[in-house]
């Protein structure tokens, strides 16, 4: 098996990059203490791995963490954006409960060795 074609990987490797997504998840995790440094080194690890995933069942964790980041960090700077006028607030316990949502269902998935089931991610 050649680890070079797209979702032709070995055990080995696979389980590797198994670890780094587990390393992303626990990045999103890190966000809730040390602010928004390591959901940064989470997509940045996403989209220095992406490459390798193609074409396995972690494709589906990695979209699901990058769309995470995005949506999470565009929800800390709305929120900052509008505490002034009082939503700030429920737009960041909206987007921290989405964000928490989204890395229970995605570890859940992956310690279990399954891709994310929603398509739309």
């Amino acid at each position: 098996m050649s680890d070079n074609a797209p979702g032709q990987k070995t055990p080995e490797t696979l389980q590797t990059l198994k670890k780094w997504a587990a390393t992303v998840y626990l990045c999103q995790l890190l966000t809730f203490t040390l602010a928004g440094l390591p959901l940064l080194v989470g997509v940045a690890l996403n989209f220095l791995k992406r490459n390798e995933v193609q074409g396995t069942w972690l494709e589906s964790h990695f979209d699901w963490q990058i769309k995470t980041a995005w949506v999470v960090l565009a929800g800390f700077a709305l929120s900052g954006l509008t505490l002034q006028f009082g939503i700030g607030f429920i737009i960041l316990l909206v987007t921290v409960v989405w964000m928490i949502y989204r890395i229970v269902i995605g570890w859940y998935a992956l310690t279990d060795g399954n891709p994310i089931k929603n398509d739309k991610n």
